[in-house]
């Protein structure tokens, strides 16, 4: 299937399908980096509303699940010869059919990887706050919306980096940070020891209050694994031929990314959790106190991954503007266009940030709506649709049983943030 010429341009311009020289390892650390969100840091807290037994179960179910679509994602990019799906949509257009399959998919994956840039403003400037709270505690407090100016102001710059590939330097970068700050923050719990008086009780004093921080817990979980919807466009960066298709080094990525993610995961949920109990902060690292110079560094690491990590996100948006405004409207590709749609959806996300800064309860609205489908069971019904596995065999049990979890995430998990969402609204002041 030869492109023409001028789609073969486009594609060349597009940031996603610009480069095509990746290996195994870029894979892995854009994984890293696209996985291991600020969602790690919210973990103990979403143990602290699950208990022992259904934060344990829920945590290793997740980890299993998203692996599984994470390897039907890879081995879908190329289930038609000598096509590529270069990007989740093109894959959902495949399964669910030209027109609906861009309905199914797109506004789920903005939603998503708008969601997740907006989250990121957040997170970025609040650590910022945290750094210089915490080396000049005597200071003028200074408003959170100036520090999400702030770390805004970075992505001004570096949403101008033309590709995938040449934000891997970033995103390296960010890979590292966020093993670190994860091991900071586990490490410095045991160090502290477990509180005399800790309790592992249910926060809230209502069976109603247990019932909802629980569902929006799940949401919590939901978002820690959120990587899927960045997988096609990462594994478009990966070169192909037919001897040597893409799946293979992409695979191979994906795994060592899994295992740094459980070496960041499990370590901090459980540990952090074990130490606080329920008095544990909606982010581990605002519980550590001390020492001063150590939760400084681990912030300051949170702000270089969360950097990284809105460039792996917003990538995809970018992709989807730019070929949108070329193919669709007609525009002209140029820096110009490139620089005005970028430059608007950084301050976008900025404005979003710095209006509703409900860090904890807007992690799970969006965990639940949006990543439950994309990563829990969108590959499941595409991978149902495509290969039609046998009724009842193991596949499409694996399949089922995924996309049974994936609804009710997506059904629960919203109702709880909401609720967190509200309670939080009622003394909230505008840009304070």
């Amino acid at each position: 299937m030869e492109q023409s010429q001028e789609t073969k341009d486009i594609n060349d311009w597009l940031p996603i399908t610009k480069s095509r020289n990746a290996n195994w390892w870029y894979s892995a650390f854009h994984n890293v980096t696209a996985m291991v969100g600020a969602g790690v840091l919210g973990l103990p807290y979403a143990m602290s509303q699950l208990g022992w037994g259904p934060g344990v179960a829920v945590l290793v179910l997740s980890w299993i699940i998203t692996l599984y679509t994470l390897w039907q994602m890879v081995e879908m990019h190329e289930i038609v010869p000598g096509k590529r799906f270069d990007r989740y949509h093109e894959l959902g257009q495949h399964a669910f059919g030209e027109k609906l399959g861009l309905w199914v998919v797109v506004p789920q994956q903005l939603m998503v990887e708008c969601g997740v840039c907006i989250v990121y403003m957040i997170t970025g400037g609040n650590s910022i706050k945290k750094i210089h709270d915490t080396l000049c505690p005597n200071c003028k407090s200074i408003k959170t919306t100036y520090f999400i100016i702030i770390f805004a102001s970075v992505h001004f710059v570096l949403s101008h980096l033309p590709s995938f590939n040449s934000i891997a330097g970033v995103s390296l970068a960010a890979a590292v940070m966020s093993l670190s700050y994860s091991t900071i923050a586990w490490t410095t719990s045991v160090h502290k020891g477990v509180d005399p008086q800790v309790q592992y009780g249910p926060k809230a004093s209502s069976t109603a209050g247990n019932v909802f921080n629980f569902f929006s817990a799940l949401g919590n979980v939901a978002f820690a694994f959120a990587g899927h919807n960045v997988v096609l466009e990462i594994q478009a960066t990966i070169p192909s031929t037919p001897e040597k298709p893409s799946k293979k080094p992409m695979w191979k990525g994906v795994l060592v990314a899994y295992v740094v993610v459980a070496l960041c995961y499990f370590p901090v949920a459980l540990i952090g959790y074990w130490v606080f109990g329920n008095n544990v902060e909606d982010n581990i690292l605002i519980s550590l106190q001390k020492p001063r110079w150590l939760i400084a560094v681990a912030n300051f690491f949170v702000v270089i991954h969360v950097i990284g990590s809105y460039q792996v996100f917003a990538m995809p948006v970018f992709d989807m503007l730019e070929s949108f405004l070329v193919t669709k409207m007609k525009f002209k590709p140029s820096m110009l266009l490139r620089f005005l749609t970028r430059t608007t959806f950084v301050a976008f996300t900025l404005f979003i940030g710095i209006t509703f800064p409900f860090f904890g309860g807007l992690l799970s609205f969006f965990g639940g709506f949006a990543f439950a489908p994309t990563t829990y069971f969108l590959p499941c019904v595409m991978w149902l649709i495509i290969y039609k596995p046998k009724k009842f065999g193991l596949s499409w049990w694996a399949n089922w049983l995924s996309i049974i979890v994936g609804v009710l995430l997506m059904v629960l998990s919203p109702i709880g943030a909401l609720k967190n969402i509200i309670s939080q609204a009622k003394d909230f002041k505008f840009y304070s």
